[in-house]
Protein backbone atom coordinates (compact mmCIF):
# COMPACT_ATOMS: atom_id res chain seq x y z
CA UNK A 1 0.00 0.00 0.00
CA UNK A 2 1.33 3.41 -0.91
CA UNK A 3 2.02 6.22 1.56
CA UNK A 4 -0.62 8.32 -0.18
CA UNK A 5 -3.21 5.61 0.30
CA UNK A 6 -2.23 5.14 3.93
CA UNK A 7 -2.54 8.85 4.69
CA UNK A 8 -5.92 8.92 2.99
CA UNK A 9 -7.17 6.00 5.08
CA UNK A 10 -5.98 7.41 8.36
CA UNK A 11 -6.87 11.06 7.83
CA UNK A 12 -9.47 12.54 10.21
CA UNK A 13 -13.00 12.04 8.89
CA UNK A 14 -11.94 9.42 6.37
CA UNK A 15 -13.70 6.08 6.03
CA UNK A 16 -12.10 3.40 8.19
CA UNK A 17 -11.34 0.39 6.01
CA UNK A 18 -11.61 -3.18 7.31
CA UNK A 19 -8.52 -5.21 8.12
CA UNK A 20 -7.08 -6.67 4.87
CA UNK A 21 -6.48 -10.10 6.40
CA UNK A 22 -10.08 -10.19 7.63
CA UNK A 23 -11.41 -9.22 4.19
CA UNK A 24 -9.40 -11.93 2.45
CA UNK A 25 -10.43 -14.51 5.06
CA UNK A 26 -14.11 -13.67 4.58
CA UNK A 27 -13.74 -13.90 0.78
CA UNK A 28 -12.03 -17.29 1.09
CA UNK A 29 -14.87 -18.56 3.30
CA UNK A 30 -17.40 -17.17 0.81
CA UNK A 31 -15.64 -18.99 -2.03
CA UNK A 32 -15.70 -22.28 -0.10
CA UNK A 33 -19.39 -21.85 0.78
CA UNK A 34 -20.37 -21.07 -2.84
CA UNK A 35 -18.34 -24.06 -4.08
CA UNK A 36 -20.10 -26.41 -1.65
CA UNK A 37 -23.53 -25.11 -2.66
CA UNK A 38 -22.59 -25.46 -6.34
CA UNK A 39 -21.68 -29.11 -5.76
CA UNK A 40 -25.14 -29.86 -4.37
CA UNK A 41 -27.29 -28.21 -7.08
CA UNK A 42 -27.93 -29.22 -10.67
CA UNK A 43 -30.03 -31.54 -12.78
CA UNK A 44 -28.86 -34.41 -10.57
CA UNK A 45 -29.06 -32.92 -7.11
CA UNK A 46 -26.65 -34.17 -4.44
CA UNK A 47 -27.83 -33.37 -0.89
CA UNK A 48 -25.21 -32.33 1.62
CA UNK A 49 -25.41 -35.66 3.47
CA UNK A 50 -24.62 -37.58 0.27
CA UNK A 51 -21.94 -35.04 -0.63
CA UNK A 52 -20.20 -35.77 2.66
CA UNK A 53 -20.47 -39.50 1.92
CA UNK A 54 -18.77 -39.03 -1.44
CA UNK A 55 -15.80 -37.44 0.34
CA UNK A 56 -15.71 -40.26 2.90
CA UNK A 57 -17.35 -38.43 5.82
CA UNK A 58 -20.52 -40.47 5.98
CA UNK A 59 -22.27 -43.65 4.92
CA UNK A 60 -25.03 -44.40 2.46
CA UNK A 61 -26.26 -46.62 -0.34
CA UNK A 62 -23.23 -47.84 -2.30
CA UNK A 63 -24.92 -47.53 -5.71
CA UNK A 64 -26.10 -43.99 -5.00
CA UNK A 65 -22.69 -42.91 -3.75
CA UNK A 66 -21.06 -44.42 -6.84
CA UNK A 67 -23.41 -42.45 -9.09
CA UNK A 68 -22.79 -39.26 -7.12
CA UNK A 69 -19.03 -39.77 -7.44
CA UNK A 70 -19.31 -39.99 -11.23
CA UNK A 71 -21.48 -36.85 -11.42
CA UNK A 72 -19.25 -34.93 -9.03
CA UNK A 73 -15.76 -35.84 -10.25
CA UNK A 74 -16.47 -36.14 -13.97
CA UNK A 75 -18.98 -33.34 -14.56
CA UNK A 76 -19.66 -30.98 -11.68
CA UNK A 77 -16.28 -30.41 -10.03
CA UNK A 78 -14.43 -29.66 -13.31
CA UNK A 79 -17.14 -27.12 -14.12
CA UNK A 80 -17.01 -25.51 -10.67
CA UNK A 81 -13.22 -25.23 -10.79
CA UNK A 82 -13.34 -23.83 -14.33
CA UNK A 83 -16.01 -21.30 -13.32
CA UNK A 84 -13.84 -20.15 -10.44
CA UNK A 85 -10.81 -19.78 -12.70
CA UNK A 86 -12.75 -17.84 -15.36
CA UNK A 87 -14.34 -15.51 -12.80
CA UNK A 88 -10.99 -14.88 -11.12
CA UNK A 89 -9.27 -14.11 -14.43
CA UNK A 90 -12.01 -11.75 -15.65
CA UNK A 91 -12.08 -9.91 -12.31
CA UNK A 92 -8.29 -9.57 -12.29
CA UNK A 93 -8.37 -8.23 -15.85
CA UNK A 94 -11.13 -5.76 -14.95
CA UNK A 95 -9.38 -4.45 -11.83
CA UNK A 96 -6.10 -4.05 -13.71
CA UNK A 97 -7.79 -2.33 -16.65
CA UNK A 98 -9.59 0.12 -14.37
CA UNK A 99 -6.31 0.96 -12.67
CA UNK A 100 -4.41 1.32 -15.94
CA UNK A 101 -7.00 3.55 -17.61
CA UNK A 102 -7.96 5.27 -14.33
CA UNK A 103 -11.55 4.62 -15.32
CA UNK A 104 -14.14 2.73 -13.18
CA UNK A 105 -16.16 1.93 -16.33
CA UNK A 106 -13.38 -0.21 -17.85
CA UNK A 107 -14.23 -3.86 -18.42
CA UNK A 108 -12.77 -6.33 -20.96
CA UNK A 109 -16.25 -7.42 -22.02
CA UNK A 110 -17.58 -3.89 -22.54
CA UNK A 111 -14.70 -2.30 -24.44
CA UNK A 112 -14.06 -5.02 -27.00
CA UNK A 113 -11.15 -6.94 -25.43
CA UNK A 114 -13.25 -10.08 -24.95
CA UNK A 115 -14.66 -9.69 -28.46
CA UNK A 116 -11.14 -9.44 -29.85
CA UNK A 117 -10.15 -12.59 -28.01
CA UNK A 118 -13.29 -14.36 -29.25
CA UNK A 119 -12.55 -13.28 -32.83
CA UNK A 120 -9.06 -14.77 -32.63
CA UNK A 121 -10.50 -18.00 -31.21
CA UNK A 122 -13.14 -18.09 -33.95
CA UNK A 123 -10.47 -17.56 -36.62
CA UNK A 124 -8.56 -20.49 -35.13
CA UNK A 125 -11.67 -22.66 -35.15
CA UNK A 126 -12.64 -21.92 -38.76
CA UNK A 127 -9.47 -21.03 -40.65
CA UNK A 128 -7.00 -23.31 -38.88
CA UNK A 129 -9.47 -26.18 -38.83
CA UNK A 130 -10.17 -25.83 -42.55
CA UNK A 131 -6.84 -24.88 -44.08
CA UNK A 132 -4.08 -25.76 -41.61
CA UNK A 133 -4.98 -28.84 -39.60
CA UNK A 134 -8.12 -30.01 -41.32
CA UNK A 135 -6.66 -33.51 -41.56
CA UNK A 136 -6.71 -33.85 -37.77
CA UNK A 137 -9.76 -35.01 -35.85
CA UNK A 138 -9.98 -31.70 -33.96
CA UNK A 139 -7.95 -28.65 -33.04
CA UNK A 140 -5.73 -29.23 -29.99
CA UNK A 141 -7.34 -27.22 -27.21
CA UNK A 142 -4.02 -25.73 -26.11
CA UNK A 143 -3.99 -23.62 -29.31
CA UNK A 144 -7.13 -21.68 -28.36
CA UNK A 145 -5.79 -19.91 -25.22
CA UNK A 146 -2.76 -18.72 -27.20
CA UNK A 147 -4.94 -17.47 -30.07
CA UNK A 148 -7.34 -15.73 -27.67
CA UNK A 149 -4.40 -14.15 -25.83
CA UNK A 150 -3.05 -12.72 -29.10
CA UNK A 151 -6.47 -11.31 -29.98
CA UNK A 152 -6.92 -9.76 -26.54
CA UNK A 153 -3.37 -8.32 -26.60
CA UNK A 154 -3.83 -6.62 -29.97
CA UNK A 155 -7.24 -5.27 -28.93
CA UNK A 156 -5.97 -3.88 -25.59
CA UNK A 157 -2.97 -2.19 -27.19
CA UNK A 158 -5.15 -0.68 -29.91
CA UNK A 159 -7.66 0.59 -27.36
CA UNK A 160 -4.91 2.17 -25.29
CA UNK A 161 -3.49 3.92 -28.37
CA UNK A 162 -6.92 5.26 -29.31
CA UNK A 163 -7.98 6.50 -25.87
CA UNK A 164 -4.69 7.92 -24.55
CA UNK A 165 -3.14 11.16 -25.80
CA UNK A 166 -0.45 13.22 -24.09
CA UNK A 167 -0.59 10.87 -21.07
CA UNK A 168 -4.32 11.50 -20.61
CA UNK A 169 -7.09 9.01 -21.18
CA UNK A 170 -10.44 10.30 -22.42
CA UNK A 171 -13.36 8.40 -20.91
CA UNK A 172 -15.64 9.21 -23.86
CA UNK A 173 -13.09 8.10 -26.46
CA UNK A 174 -12.27 5.06 -24.34
CA UNK A 175 -15.87 3.85 -24.29
CA UNK A 176 -16.69 4.80 -27.88
CA UNK A 177 -13.43 3.31 -29.14
CA UNK A 178 -14.19 0.11 -27.25
CA UNK A 179 -17.65 -0.07 -28.80
CA UNK A 180 -16.16 0.42 -32.26
CA UNK A 181 -13.56 -2.30 -31.68
CA UNK A 182 -16.25 -4.66 -30.38
CA UNK A 183 -18.40 -3.93 -33.45
CA UNK A 184 -15.50 -4.70 -35.79
CA UNK A 185 -14.68 -7.92 -33.93
CA UNK A 186 -18.33 -9.00 -33.98
CA UNK A 187 -18.48 -8.24 -37.72
CA UNK A 188 -15.47 -10.49 -38.22
CA UNK A 189 -17.14 -13.22 -36.17
CA UNK A 190 -20.30 -12.78 -38.29
CA UNK A 191 -18.27 -13.31 -41.46
CA UNK A 192 -16.75 -16.45 -39.99
CA UNK A 193 -20.24 -17.67 -39.09
CA UNK A 194 -21.19 -17.26 -42.76
CA UNK A 195 -18.12 -19.26 -43.86
CA UNK A 196 -18.30 -22.00 -41.22
CA UNK A 197 -19.81 -25.47 -41.43
CA UNK A 198 -22.33 -26.86 -38.94
CA UNK A 199 -19.77 -28.04 -36.39
CA UNK A 200 -17.79 -24.81 -36.54
CA UNK A 201 -21.02 -22.81 -36.27
CA UNK A 202 -21.89 -24.55 -33.00
CA UNK A 203 -18.43 -23.78 -31.62
CA UNK A 204 -18.66 -20.09 -32.59
CA UNK A 205 -22.15 -19.81 -31.07
CA UNK A 206 -20.62 -21.15 -27.85
CA UNK A 207 -18.11 -18.26 -27.84
CA UNK A 208 -20.78 -15.63 -28.43
CA UNK A 209 -23.23 -16.72 -25.72
CA UNK A 210 -20.73 -17.74 -23.06
CA UNK A 211 -21.01 -21.16 -21.48
CA UNK A 212 -19.13 -23.59 -19.26
CA UNK A 213 -20.94 -26.63 -20.63
CA UNK A 214 -17.77 -28.14 -22.10
CA UNK A 215 -15.80 -27.99 -18.84
CA UNK A 216 -13.13 -30.65 -18.34
CA UNK A 217 -10.18 -31.10 -16.03
CA UNK A 218 -7.79 -30.61 -18.95
CA UNK A 219 -9.26 -27.17 -19.70
CA UNK A 220 -8.99 -26.15 -16.06
CA UNK A 221 -5.37 -27.31 -15.92
CA UNK A 222 -4.58 -25.44 -19.15
CA UNK A 223 -5.72 -22.02 -17.90
CA UNK A 224 -4.69 -22.43 -14.24
CA UNK A 225 -1.13 -21.14 -14.95
CA UNK A 226 -2.65 -17.91 -16.27
CA UNK A 227 -4.29 -17.31 -12.88
CA UNK A 228 -1.08 -18.14 -11.02
CA UNK A 229 0.78 -15.71 -13.25
CA UNK A 230 -1.89 -13.05 -12.66
CA UNK A 231 -1.47 -13.39 -8.90
CA UNK A 232 2.30 -13.03 -9.14
CA UNK A 233 2.12 -10.04 -11.48
CA UNK A 234 -0.61 -8.39 -9.39
CA UNK A 235 1.73 -8.10 -6.43
CA UNK A 236 4.40 -6.59 -8.67
CA UNK A 237 2.24 -3.86 -10.25
CA UNK A 238 -0.05 -2.97 -7.31
CA UNK A 239 2.01 -0.04 -6.04
CA UNK A 240 2.48 1.31 -9.56
CA UNK A 241 -1.26 1.27 -10.24
CA UNK A 242 -1.88 3.14 -6.97
CA UNK A 243 0.53 5.89 -7.95
CA UNK A 244 -0.73 5.95 -11.53
CA UNK A 245 -4.10 7.10 -10.18
CA UNK A 246 -2.38 10.39 -9.26
CA UNK A 247 -1.25 10.89 -12.87
CA UNK A 248 1.56 9.58 -15.03
CA UNK A 249 3.89 12.46 -14.20
CA UNK A 250 3.43 11.97 -10.46
CA UNK A 251 3.95 8.22 -10.80
CA UNK A 252 7.15 8.77 -12.79
CA UNK A 253 8.57 11.20 -10.24
CA UNK A 254 7.74 8.66 -7.49
CA UNK A 255 10.12 6.18 -9.09
CA UNK A 256 7.65 4.13 -11.17
CA UNK A 257 8.64 3.05 -14.67
CA UNK A 258 5.34 4.14 -16.22
CA UNK A 259 5.86 2.69 -19.69
CA UNK A 260 7.04 -0.61 -18.24
CA UNK A 261 4.02 -0.66 -15.94
CA UNK A 262 1.74 -0.08 -18.93
CA UNK A 263 3.27 -2.93 -20.90
CA UNK A 264 3.05 -5.36 -18.00
CA UNK A 265 -0.56 -4.36 -17.27
CA UNK A 266 -1.58 -4.73 -20.92
CA UNK A 267 -0.04 -8.21 -21.11
CA UNK A 268 -1.79 -9.19 -17.85
CA UNK A 269 -5.16 -7.97 -19.15
CA UNK A 270 -4.68 -9.78 -22.45
CA UNK A 271 -3.49 -13.04 -20.86
CA UNK A 272 -6.28 -13.16 -18.26
CA UNK A 273 -9.02 -12.23 -20.73
CA UNK A 274 -7.72 -14.51 -23.47
CA UNK A 275 -7.47 -17.51 -21.17
CA UNK A 276 -10.99 -16.95 -19.82
CA UNK A 277 -12.54 -16.45 -23.27
CA UNK A 278 -10.77 -19.52 -24.66
CA UNK A 279 -12.72 -21.84 -22.33
CA UNK A 280 -15.97 -19.98 -21.68
CA UNK A 281 -16.63 -17.63 -24.59
CA UNK A 282 -17.61 -14.01 -24.11
CA UNK A 283 -18.86 -13.34 -20.57
CA UNK A 284 -19.41 -9.71 -19.77
CA UNK A 285 -19.69 -7.43 -16.73
CA UNK A 286 -17.72 -9.55 -14.24
CA UNK A 287 -14.71 -7.29 -14.69
CA UNK A 288 -16.70 -4.15 -13.88
CA UNK A 289 -19.01 -5.35 -11.11
CA UNK A 290 -16.46 -7.14 -8.91
CA UNK A 291 -13.70 -4.48 -8.65
CA UNK A 292 -16.18 -1.63 -8.23
CA UNK A 293 -18.06 -3.31 -5.38
CA UNK A 294 -14.84 -4.25 -3.61
CA UNK A 295 -13.39 -0.77 -4.07
CA UNK A 296 -16.30 0.57 -2.03
CA UNK A 297 -15.43 -1.86 0.78
CA UNK A 298 -11.65 -2.20 0.82
CA UNK A 299 -10.65 1.07 -0.84
CA UNK A 300 -8.60 1.76 -3.97
CA UNK A 301 -5.25 0.25 -2.90
CA UNK A 302 -4.48 -2.46 -5.47
CA UNK A 303 -2.37 -4.58 -3.11
CA UNK A 304 -5.65 -5.67 -1.52
CA UNK A 305 -8.06 -4.90 -4.35
CA UNK A 306 -6.45 -7.28 -6.88
CA UNK A 307 -6.39 -10.46 -4.73
CA UNK A 308 -9.82 -9.62 -3.32
CA UNK A 309 -11.17 -9.23 -6.86
CA UNK A 310 -9.75 -12.62 -7.82
CA UNK A 311 -11.47 -14.32 -4.87
CA UNK A 312 -14.81 -12.53 -5.25
CA UNK A 313 -14.78 -12.95 -9.04
CA UNK A 314 -14.39 -16.70 -8.60
CA UNK A 315 -17.32 -16.80 -6.15
CA UNK A 316 -19.56 -14.70 -8.39
CA UNK A 317 -18.89 -16.85 -11.46
CA UNK A 318 -19.53 -20.07 -9.52
CA UNK A 319 -22.82 -18.66 -8.26
CA UNK A 320 -23.85 -17.46 -11.73
CA UNK A 321 -23.04 -20.85 -13.24
CA UNK A 322 -25.10 -22.60 -10.54
CA UNK A 323 -28.06 -20.37 -11.39
CA UNK A 324 -27.56 -21.10 -15.10
CA UNK A 325 -27.65 -24.84 -14.38
CA UNK A 326 -30.80 -24.88 -12.23
CA UNK A 327 -33.13 -22.27 -13.77
CA UNK A 328 -34.01 -24.43 -16.79
CA UNK A 329 -32.83 -27.86 -15.59
CA UNK A 330 -32.13 -30.32 -17.13
CA UNK A 331 -31.22 -27.77 -19.83
CA UNK A 332 -29.03 -24.80 -18.98
CA UNK A 333 -29.02 -21.08 -19.71
CA UNK A 334 -25.83 -19.61 -21.21
CA UNK A 335 -23.91 -18.03 -18.36
CA UNK A 336 -23.35 -14.86 -20.39
CA UNK A 337 -27.08 -14.15 -20.07
CA UNK A 338 -26.93 -14.48 -16.27
CA UNK A 339 -23.96 -12.12 -15.91
CA UNK A 340 -25.60 -9.62 -18.30
CA UNK A 341 -28.79 -9.59 -16.22
CA UNK A 342 -26.67 -8.86 -13.13
CA UNK A 343 -24.14 -6.52 -14.70
CA UNK A 344 -26.13 -4.39 -17.15
CA UNK A 345 -28.23 -2.61 -14.47
CA UNK A 346 -25.07 -2.09 -12.44
CA UNK A 347 -23.34 -0.55 -15.45
CA UNK A 348 -26.28 1.78 -16.02
CA UNK A 349 -26.06 2.81 -12.36
CA UNK A 350 -22.38 3.65 -12.81
CA UNK A 351 -23.15 5.72 -15.92
CA UNK A 352 -25.85 7.67 -14.10
CA UNK A 353 -23.52 8.18 -11.14
CA UNK A 354 -20.78 9.47 -13.43
CA UNK A 355 -23.26 11.86 -15.05
CA UNK A 356 -24.32 13.17 -11.64
CA UNK A 357 -20.70 13.76 -10.63
CA UNK A 358 -19.99 15.60 -13.88
CA UNK A 359 -23.06 17.83 -13.45
CA UNK A 360 -21.82 18.80 -9.99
Amino acid sequence: MTAVAERTMTAPGSIRRPNPALVLAILVLLLIAVAIISMTVGAAGIPLSRLLAVFGFGAGDAATIARDEIVLWSIRLPRIVLAGLVGALLAAAGATMQGLFRNPLADPGLVGVSSGAALAAAVTIVVADRYVIGQLASIPFEILPFAAFCGALVTTMLLYRIATRYSRTSIAIFLLGGLAIAALANAGIGLLVFLSDDRQLRDITFWMLGSLGGATWSKAITIAPFLIGSLLVAGFIARGLDLLALGESEAFHSGIGVERLKRISIVLIAAATGAAVSVSGVIGFVGIVVPHLLRLIVGPAHRLLLPASILFGASLMMAADSVARVLAAPAEIPIGIITAVIGAPFFLYLLLRQRSLVSL
